[in-house]
């Protein structure tokens, strides 16, 4: 979910045709999280195949990128690996908020309360190894490049931007500036977006620094933050205080986890630096597998996508990382 720093980090409104020819590397949990709450029917309920497998993280990623690929903009996309121990704690609150969102979901539905069924059911969703084995095979047989992250997947984008293998780390979580990306779009998952939020690193008026100090005061993935403490009064604490040792005498950390711990976690987090960028070639017979046989997508539609995909691929050097 990330931490919400909107209130104090500057953005830029973009449009899609500034993007034309740039490579953005995907957090793909972030977009594939955002496709499985937003892609629903209406009274909240995901998209499913005939035999009731969610499908609505498949139907994102295959229309929405070949969608972006055919602006020009080219995609890779980074996976999750291991997440640090200290963050089991937000995991399982996250999975309660679930459980009690499906609850009253259910009981939205009951009483026929619609709009109330589509808040409780996005607020539900959640992802599987079987969803994210999928999302990784259909975004491979389509040729984009997929990567591993060591850990946190924001992490590895971040790292790829700042070798210049990528011109942007494409989120809707403020964790990539935290994790250092000089460049973060934001909205590239909506379908209906009007524009594209920019934000560039290097023409913030906060540093790094700053900004994960504030965020460890309004909480993170990996803390809960500190009761009354919003972006605006953590901005002026930390500018007050100035280093982390001034900070800790201002504020009560009553958290298992030292705020050092997890301020270098943000500025030095684990990745993968023998990454390696490969993209296969576009599959067209395992994408009707898993789309088509599997899934009861309709052909004659995935065929028209996937030949809108050929015709980019031949017309420019798209994946050629």
């Amino acid at each position: 979910m990330g931490v919400n720093l909107s209130a104090i980090i500057e953005t830029q409104k973009i449009g899609f045709d500034s993007l034309i020819g740039k490579t953005l590397v995907v957090d793909s949990y972030n977009i594939i999280y955002q496709f499985l709450s937003s892609i629903r029917q209406h009274d909240g309920m995901p998209l499913m195949d005939e035999s009731g497998n969610i499908t609505s993280h498949l139907a994102g990623l295959f229309y929405r990128t070949i969608n972006l690929t055919e602006k020009g903009i080219n995609l890779m996309f980074v996976f999750d690996g291991k997440h640090p121990d200290f963050k089991k704690a937000e995991v399982e609150r996250r999975r309660n908020i679930r459980t009690e969102a499906k609850e009253k979901w259910d009981n939205a539905l009951k009483d026929g309360n619609i709009e109330d069924a589509k808040k409780y059911a996005r607020m539900s969703s959640s992802m599987s190894e079987e969803i994210i084995e999928e999302s990784k095979n259909l975004l491979t047989n389509l040729g984009f490049p997929v990567i591993q992250a060591k850990s946190e997947g924001e992490a590895q984008a971040a790292k790829i931007c700042r070798d210049g293998k990528a011109w942007g780390l494409a989120s809707q979580d403020f964790d990539s500036v935290l994790f250092g990306s000089p460049i973060t779009v934001r909205n590239l998952s909506i379908s209906k977006a009007d524009y594209l939020e920019l934000i560039e690193l290097n023409k913030l008026s906060l540093s790094r620094e700053q900004l994960i100090l504030i965020a460890l005061l309004v909480g993170t993935d990996y803390n809960p933050g500190i009761k009354g403490l919003g972006p605006k009064k953590g901005l002026k604490l930390v500018k007050e205080c100035k280093t982390i040792e001034n900070l800790k005498k201002q504020i009560n950390w009553d958290f298992e986890v030292e705020i050092e711990t997890l301020y270098d976690f943000f500025l030095n987090p684990p990745v993968f630096n023998d990454y390696k960028i490969n993209s296969e070639k576009l599959q067209t017979d395992k994408i009707k597998e898993l789309l088509c046989e599997k899934h009861n997508f309709i052909e004659e539609r995935v065929q028209k996508f996937i030949d809108k995909l050929g015709k980019k691929k031949k017309q420019t050097n798209l994946f050629g990382f």
